[in-house]
């Protein structure tokens, strides 16, 4: 998915500003859901591109992907599109190469995009909206990966009652369990959630029972 799920504009559109920042790999560049208060212009380097931003695994202050969408190498405009579109930042980004960047000033980027002729605003929204819907449907797949993957640890996880009726001891902190399965640990709880409100599990706490193994095995099974 390299260059789909960055939504950029072509590096020659704007002036970004002269001060430079340099990032090592492993450094953190944008934090989805975040609402920025610069632009960034990516000079240099390569940017790993996707969702789960921790420090599990790395060194200290090492940031990692736990699902990676894809890179964007400079020279582009990096976060563009959200800022269009005046939404949050739709990914992490993690630098994964040394990497030197400039940032423009939101409203200074904002003013530079209004300046634009009608029709290219027009243009260059259409096209960030197009980037938006990609990257959710890039992120549904994901959620869809994920249930499966918290599916299968849970069957294999699980005890024998009696006819019918499975348990699961939560042995670890979710923490430790969403590691295992490569997600973050808001996904893990949303995951969770999902199947209690489907009446795959049932309980709260470190005791989940499985009211329908077999139906939680065709989730497991997508």
């Amino acid at each position: 998915m390299r260059g789909t799920v960055g939504p950029m504009l072509p590096s020659t559109s704007f002036v970004p500003p002269p001060e430079r920042q340099t990032v090592v790999p492993g450094d953190p560049v944008v934090e989805r859901g975040s609402q920025p208060l610069f632009v960034t212009y990516l000079e240099s380097g390569r940017i790993a591109l996707g969702l789960g931003r921790g420090a599990e695994g790395g060194d200290a202050g090492e940031a990692r992907l736990r699902h990676r969408l894809g890179t964007a190498e400079g020279p582009l405009w990096l976060d563009s599109a959200a800022a269009i579109l005046g939404l949050p930042a739709f990914v992490d980004a993690v630098a994964e190469t040394p990497a030197v960047l400039r940032r423009m000033p939101l409203e200074e980027f904002r003013r530079a995009y209004a300046a634009l002729p009608g029709p290219v605003r027009v243009l260059m929204h259409d096209l960030a909206a197009g980037q938006r819907q990609q990257c959710e449907l890039a992120v549904s797949r994901l959620a869809q990966d994920a249930e499966a993957r918290c599916a299968q640890w849970l069957l294999r996880h699980a005890e024998r009652l009696d006819e019918g009726r499975w348990r699961v001891t939560l042995r670890q902190r979710k923490r430790m369990i969403a590691a295992q399965l490569g997600i973050a640990p808001e996904t893990l709880s949303r995951v969770l959630r999902h199947l209690r409100e489907m009446g795959l599990v049932a309980g709260s706490g470190t005791v989940l029972e499985l009211p329908h193994p077999g139906a939680l095995q065709a989730v497991a099974g997508r």
